[in-house]
């Protein structure tokens, strides 16, 4: 009979490992969950901020084509008015 309780015993111990070990799993998938929401979140931030400076760039490239325009015609303005006065 005493071999019988060390039996149950090892296996009481057994569960208790076990028990142990799905808690500890349930703590470390709840905390990487946790983690993922953390990124999920940076993620989503960063793409916000992306695409935000996408939009300030084709603005700024849109403001410089304008200038770039604009100081051609001031510069054949000025070729014109040379070119009447040699003239």
């Amino acid at each position: 009979m005493n071999e019988s309780a060390d039996s149950f015993q090892k296996f009481e111990e057994k569960i208790a490992r076990a028990i142990e070990g799905v808690k500890r799993l349930q703590s470390e998938k709840k905390a990487l969950e946790q983690e993922l929401e953390r990124v999920k979140a940076a993620a989503k931030e960063r793409s916000r901020d992306c695409e935000a400076q996408e939009r300030e760039l084709v603005a700024l490239r849109r403001e410089r084509e304008e200038v770039r325009t604009r100081v051609e015609k001031l510069l054949d303005q000025i070729d014109s008015l040379t070119a009447e006065s040699e003239g």
